[in-house]
């Protein structure tokens, strides 16, 4: 009777079993049940040799046609081009199931081409376009990708144009010059048809789950989401050769457990762009307990953690951090961002150059490690890239609260530089310990530090700075509780220089002087207090145009 049981229980609870384990040989010839669909039934070789673009879509249709279910690749591995998303729509990849991209020049076939976009003028080529990738999905909901399988950009471009009028100089950076993007193309919109260049890219959708998968080389974009709601991205590991996650003018989106190493570009990157053809902020957001980082390539998946490689494409120190920008016409408002580390990367950086403001970001219990830029880069600039009559942005109401640092690039203080005409507001930076390499010099001290009001925004557009731990310009009521910064080598340089700041007050403030070298150094600073910090008595400045101590 007991065995009995157990079969009936079996056979009530066989549907269950079958997204996650593979059917057996005899069931795989035959669709077993409504709302599961093997690729294999379909025509899907899973050998990696043959090409199962149509079998993968036709399972998707078949799906789709039967009101939804789950699209099932059991362990093999798939070679494909262009996968058609569709609502309603489950994705399972099987341990041991990898989705590979596809060569256009050696495997007899190309990705779909690209659409057109009448505002692809005001971002990138890769920002501009979705069908061009692996998997893309425009105006679906209900979708989502799982499973312990892989998806692997062999055949996807990391290629991208930059937009498609000239650049100014003002909007392209010093190692980008004569409008050449840092991969080194011009704009040859004809040599970019065929190619895919995005592992997963999502326009106009809602209710999208990503989780448990791995990627690896996912072009220029692992993940591109543009004007996509309620988004849950949920223990990815990601090592790619350019973007990891780019999340664009998004809402209702949640970031969590994730891995992701990006040497030649961003690793977590929030943006605004005006691809959709007007401008909408990226807000909601919450990115928590997940790593970045900028080891040489496949060597977070492999786990030998190299760091031989010295520059990212765009001539600077690899990348592979978290951002707010470039992209920004629409802003950023309400943002989370909580229990990450940075390893051998490029800091945190908050920035808003073509309009869009930045408001109310928490930042929380950041650790970093070999940190090869900034810090902390929180940069307002008018590099305006959008429609005609875009206002100057505002970033108000940030606070940075916990944050450790170890080994910070010398030439690089941390950084909050806006405009004269629209300085940065409300920020306050609490529990915060940096440790920076050391060794600046008199001579980086005595440094007029450009506006650059139109550039790129990367710290490196500064140049070396004339403080070693925080260079303030252009903000007003900055708050500093319980910061400390400290270096390795004597650093000549003051520990803090403010430049046109109004209302900062410094408490329990520490910092590691060199013979000679000040604490604070201000410029046209009117409304600044240091209380109950070391080595220095408690002051309050009302107005001045300079003022060492």
């Amino acid at each position: 009777m007991k065995k009995l049981l157990l079969i009936f229980a079996a056979v009530a609870l066989w549907p269950v079993w079958l997204p996650v384990f593979s059917m057996p040989a005899a069931a795989q010839k035959v669709q077993a049940f409504k709302g599961f669909y093997d690729v294999r039934n379909y025509g899907a070789k899973g050998d990696g040799r043959a090409l199962d673009t149509d079998a993968i879509n036709r399972a998707i249709e078949a799906a789709a046609a039967g009101g939804g279910g789950t699209v099932f690749f059991p362990a093999g591995t798939y070679l494909s081009f262009s996968i058609h998303l569709k609502s309603n729509i489950t994705l399972y990849l099987d341990n041991g199931a990898t989705i590979l991209a596809a060569d256009p020049a050696k495997d007899g076939g190309k990705y779909d081409s690209f659409e057109p976009n009448a505002f692809d003028m005001y971002q990138d080529f890769g920002h501009s376009h979705w069908q061009n990738s692996l998997m893309w999905g425009i105006g679906i909901e209900n979708f989502a990708v799982l499973g312990q399988g892989r998806i692997d950009g062999r055949g996807l471009s990391r290629r991208s144009p930059g937009p498609q009028k000239p650049r100014t100089e003002g909007e392209t950076p010093t190692s980008m010059k004569n409008n050449v993007s840092p991969l080194g193309e011009t704009s040859p919109l004809k040599e970019m048809d065929g190619l895919g260049t995005k592992a997963i890219a999502l326009k106009l959708s809602k209710n999208i789950t990503l989780k448990d998968f791995t990627i690896f080389e996912g072009g220029h974009f692992a993940v591109l989401a543009t004007g996509v709601d309620n988004l849950t991205i949920d223990n990815l590991k990601v090592d790619t050769n350019r973007d990891g996650f780019d999340i664009d003018a998004c809402r209702n989106v949640r970031i969590a457990n994730v891995q992701v190493n990006t040497p030649n570009d961003d690793a977590i990157v929030l943006k605004s762009s005006y691809a959709l053809g007007f401008a909408r902020a990226t807000e909601n957001v919450v990115i928590t307990n997940s790593q970045v980082s900028a080891f040489d390539l496949g060597t977070m998946l492999d786990g030998t953690f190299k760091t031989t490689q010295e520059f990212a494409p765009d001539k600077d120190r690899p990348t592979g951090r978290l951002k707010l920008g470039t992209e920004s016409n629409g802003g950023f408002k309400n943002i989370a961002i909580s229990n990450i580390t940075f390893v051998h990367c490029r800091g945190l950086a908050l920035e808003t150059v073509d309009g869009g403001n930045i408001e109310d970001v928490s930042v929380t219990n950041i650790t970093m490690r070999d940190i090869l830029t900034a810090p902390i880069f929180i940069r307002l600039g008018k590099r305006q890239r959008g429609p005609d009559g875009a206002p100057l942005a505002k970033i108000r109401r940030v606070s940075i609260s916990n944050v450790v640092v170890a080994d910070a690039h010398h030439e690089f203080a941390s950084i909050i530089a806006g405009l004269a005409e629209s300085p940065i507001e409300d920020v306050r930076l609490s529990n915060i310990r940096i440790h920076y390499r050391g060794g600046g010099t008199v001579e980086d001290a005595a440094r007029v530090v450009p506006e650059n009001e139109k550039n790129y925004p990367e710290p490196s557009m500064f140049g070396v700075l004339p403080a070693y731990g925080f260079f303030i310009r252009h903000a007003r009521n900055v708050t500093f509780d319980n910061v400390a910064v400290s270096f390795e080598k004597p650093d000549a340089r003051p520990a803090f220089l403010l430049d046109d700041v109004s209302g900062a007050e410094f408490f329990l403030t520490n910092a590691e002087l060199s013979s000679g070298a000040k604490m604070f150094v201000l410029k046209n600073v009117a409304d600044f207090g240091v209380f109950q910090s070391r080595n220095i008595p408690d002051t309050r400045v009302d107005k001045t145009e300079r003022k060492e101590f």
